[in-house]
């Protein structure tokens, strides 16, 4: 907490140009406020682009080895401090302990692990008969992040924008800045040099808007909603600079015919409700044989039921509240469209869980006979709500599966692998998950359509923060 005040740049920890504007942190668990934020201005982030601008040259001139045992060092010091990052996620937006453990502190190893392997084998150079590929760092990069997967995110961007040699200004979300500022902590123990990676704590209107139109930044890498990447990119557009997203998703979950259902059914539940259904990629859509639909939302009500919802700090807490007011608001009035629209509350609805006054808690909430024209099947809820929708046919699935504006993930589940691939295939998907796999981190991240373009993790993450040179005539070696 000590850090909120400052902000990250040129090496040093900086006080704000002006000091007039602040963010109250609030626990929202608790509705506490545990803190407060200094928010910045296209002034700090001139600052922070300047320094990142000077430090460009010699860092896109430092070797893969110098690279790796900056990430290895990065990886020692966030595994040091595992604890704390845990502890920050679950204050900062009331991930409960064990998720925030197991979950979201993991995944900073997992990515680092990972882009280190990737590293070790990348070729940056190739010959392509008298020609010479480069693969040359993009420059300076802004980057933005979101408060549902707060380390996530700012991993997958900042890893592999160090190991191509960019430079780079992070802003992240106001609402989930105490893990953030931990992780500049580390990367400045790490000693990664002055002016390569650089810090303004804000909000989109004042520091992420000023990032995608600042003139000396090359690439702009966003997540978050559509409606804000879409004005990112309009932003962006005036200086023609390489803009990557990853945005909103609606994923569908097929559970085809000869299913296991009751295995099908609850594991579907458990990822629709990952991080208290606050994730862009989690199947919130799950398409069932329509003869199956009565079964299926009995199912679902008993493992909805068992969630244990609560105090963040217990570690058989399962489900926690969603990040703040307007979120729970927009997801309370998400709830009543759905019982206006007409479809059937299998279990939850409206309000808090019983026995909790305080904290942006949501009742783990099913639907069953959802329409794909309503408004739960239409837009991203971002909370603990599962929509289930009857199919006739197979043909029929893939078309509700297909029939949205986003296209970030979706999951088919079957007992036969072959026929699983079959519908995989025909998915509009950047991500088709077939049997509820684990996770691999290696396996490009990123959306179709209004999902966003370019992808995340592993060598994909890798390539997004790299230009190709071309250089013709080189010879043979």
């Amino acid at each position: 907490m000590s850090r909120a005040g400052q902000f990250y740049i040129d090496g040093q920890w900086v006080d704000p140009s002006s000091s007039s504007a602040w963010f109250d942190l609030i626990d929202p668990s608790t509705e506490a406020k545990v803190g407060q934020l200094a928010i910045g201005n296209a002034a700090d982030v001139d600052r922070a682009v300047s320094a990142a601008r000077r430090a460009f040259p010699k860092n896109a001139q430092t070797s893969v080895a110098d690279r790796i045992a900056m990430l290895q060092r990065i990886l020692q010091i966030y595994e040091r401090r595992y604890d704390e990052f845990a502890e920050a996620m679950r204050i900062e937006m009331g991930a409960p302990i064990t998720f925030a453990r197991n979950g979201q502190a993991a995944r900073g190893p997992a990515h680092l692990n990972a882009l280190i392997g990737v590293l070790e084998n990348f070729a940056f150079e190739e010959q392509r008969g008298s020609t010479r590929l480069r693969m040359e760092p993009v420059g300076v990069c802004g980057l933005i992040t979101p408060w549902n997967w707060p380390v996530n995110q700012i991993v997958v961007k900042i890893a592999p924008a160090l190991a191509a040699g960019c430079t780079m200004v992070l802003k992240p979300s106001e609402f989930s800045a105490l893990s953030a500022l931990l992780f500049a902590e580390v990367l400045d123990e790490a000693g990664v040099p002055a002016g390569v990676f650089n810090l303004v704590n804000g909000d989109g209107p004042g520091v992420g808007a000023a990032i995608a139109a600042h003139p000396d930044i090359d690439m702009v890498s966003f997540t978050g909603s559509t409606r804000a990447g879409i004005l990112v990119a309009k932003t962006a557009a005036d200086t023609v600079k390489r803009v990557a997203q990853e945005l909103g998703g609606k994923s569908a979950n097929i559970l085809l015919d000869d299913v296991n259902l009751d295995e099908a059914v609850a594991r579907g539940v458990t990822a629709c409700f990952t991080n208290s259904g606050q994730s862009c990629s989690i199947p919130t859509r799950m398409l069932v044989p329509r003869h199956l639909m009565n079964d299926a939302a009995q199912i679902a009500k008993r493992a909805a039921q068992a969630y244990r919802v609560g105090a963040t700090d217990k570690v058989t807490t399962q489900l926690g509240p969603l990040v703040n007011r307007n979120q729970f608001e927009r997801v309370q009035t998400l709830i009543q469209t759905g019982i206006d629209e007409g479809a059937r509350l299998v279990t939850g609805g409206t309000g808090r869980p019983e026995g909790l006054a305080k904290g942006w808690f949501v009742k783990p909430t099913i639907f069953a006979d959802v329409t794909p024209d309503m408004t739960i099947a239409r837009e991203e809820i971002f909370g603990p709500v599962l929509s289930m929708m009857p199919y006739d046919t197979e043909a029929e699935a893939i078309e509700i599966a297909n029939g949205t504006d986003y296209g970030l993930a979706a999951y088919v589940q079957s007992s036969d692998i072959e026929r699983a691939r079959k519908v995989g295939r025909e998915l509009r998907a950047g991500g088709v998950h077939l049997n509820y796999p684990v996770v691999d981190f290696n396996a490009p991240f990123g959306g179709y359509k209004r999902s966003g373009n370019g992808r995340e993790w592993g060598e994909a993450g890798l390539r997004e923060y790299l230009e190709i040179k071309s250089m013709v005539g080189y010879g043979t070696d």
